[in-house]
């Protein structure tokens, strides 16, 4: 058994060093994205009830969930995701808040990943969450958040933006089972060509389907609503996607250019998702370090209907694309060593304190005598020793 106390969980990681100071840095630049924007912090549980977690619109799949049992025999989960704890909060302890409410968080969620695949079961998140409002005025808070989120921590970024409604309606129009339904929204979702003309292929023709043989491909910018408005006339996806096309011509003026795309094959979580959907991407990263949209369905469960829209960041990826860009460093070594000779400890240590608020990187040595703190100097690769006393 001992041999096995040095070692961490599979899907687990410790963080040291350079690796906290980066995530610090690139947590401490988004939080003050949102604290600028009026969201005000919240933390849930890392330990809910698995029934809040249990309902079919949370998008969770259970084997994801790390469960447990309480002295009760209730069943609990590690925290999945911070959404569905939030909606459950503002439904009890803030239902008689003013709305809207602007919260945000920063905390660990636990996914149960048994291939791995290089995701780690528990990482960190931001994100916010704005509740008791709907409309364009919303929606638009929301993505510029994200937007000032993502490049105040990214140069080189993009943000794909879609809409539940286009992919909802057209399904609608078929008459297929929820299963059948599902399997061509991942087909689209994971722009498998293959897979989905092969499910489409089984279908009568129509328009609806016509369309959603499309969607994978109706990717870029404003030639996208021309030929998407073509194909899906007549339907009730219209009228997602003339809304849809309102707040890309707003979020231009933001002066995005390429960095800002349309993508009507962003089909998440089904049940889920209610309006416009979005997802950010960052060079280097070849998966979304953001992703969020409109739930306007989800507080009702709670027996709180309201509007709601948010996004989360995944800034584990972040930071660890920062560790491993060659023009950044989070270096701990001082510029200064300071070390005291005998009876002058507290003025070196006054000494390093007004170093430090003059902006020098400086340290008080703790070894006792010169010869070690030279000796210890010269392994860190600290320029200087300075003697105090």
């Amino acid at each position: 058994m001992k041999k096995n106390l040095k070692i961490t969980p599979e899907g687990m990681k410790d963080f040291l060093f350079a690796e906290c100071s980066a995530m610090d840095d690139v947590c401490g630049k988004i939080e003050k994205v949102f604290t600028k924007g009026g969201f005000k912090k919240v933390i849930t549980p890392g330990i809910e009830f698995y029934d809040i977690f249990s309902m079919e619109c949370s998008g969770i799949d259970q084997q994801s969930m790390f469960k447990s049992v309480d002295n009760k025999g209730r069943l609990l989960v590690m925290r999945p995701d911070s959404t569905l704890p939030i909606a459950r909060m503002v439904s009890s302890r803030l239902k008689n808040s003013i709305m809207p409410v602007r919260l945000y968080y920063k905390q660990a969620v636990y996914r149960n990943n048994p291939t791995l695949m290089g995701r780690r079961n528990e990482f960190m998140q931001m994100g916010v969450e704005l509740l008791g409002v709907k409309g364009k005025r919303a929606d638009l808070e929301v993505l510029s958040t994200a937007i000032r989120a993502i490049m105040s921590v990214a140069d080189d970024f993009r943000i794909e933006l879609g809409h539940a409604q286009v992919f909802n309606a057209l399904i609608s129009e078929i008459d297929i089972d929820e299963d059948f339904k599902e399997k061509i929204r991942v087909t689209i979702e994971g722009k498998n060509y293959s897979a989905l003309n092969n499910l489409l292929d089984k279908l009568e023709p129509c328009k609806a389907v016509t369309a959603i043989r499309s969607l994978p491909s109706l990717f870029g910018g404003d030639e996208v609503f021309d030929k998407a408005t073509e194909l899906c006339s007549g339907t009730k996806a219209v009228d997602a996607l003339n809304y849809l096309h309102t707040l890309y011509d707003s979020l231009k003026t933001l002066g995005l250019g390429d960095k800002l795309i349309v993508d009507l094959g962003l089909v998440q979580r089904n049940d889920y998702y209610t309006g416009f959907v979005f997802c950010g991407y960052i060079s280097g990263i070849g998966d979304a370090v953001l992703s969020g949209g409109r739930y306007d369905d989800l507080l009702s469960e709670f027996d709180a209907p309201m509007g709601a829209a948010g996004f989360a960041i995944d800034t584990d990826a972040i930071t660890e694309k920062l560790l491993s860009d060659k023009n950044t460093s989070y270096t701990d070594v001082p510029d200064v060593l300071v070390y005291a000779n005998d009876g002058a400890e507290i003025k070196a240590i006054n000494a390093v304190a007004g170093m430090q608020k003059n902006g020098i990187n400086a340290r008080f040595c703790v070894l006792e005598t010169l010869e070690e703190a030279k000796a210890f100097a010269e392994k860190m690769g600290i320029d200087k020793v300075q003697i105090i006393g």
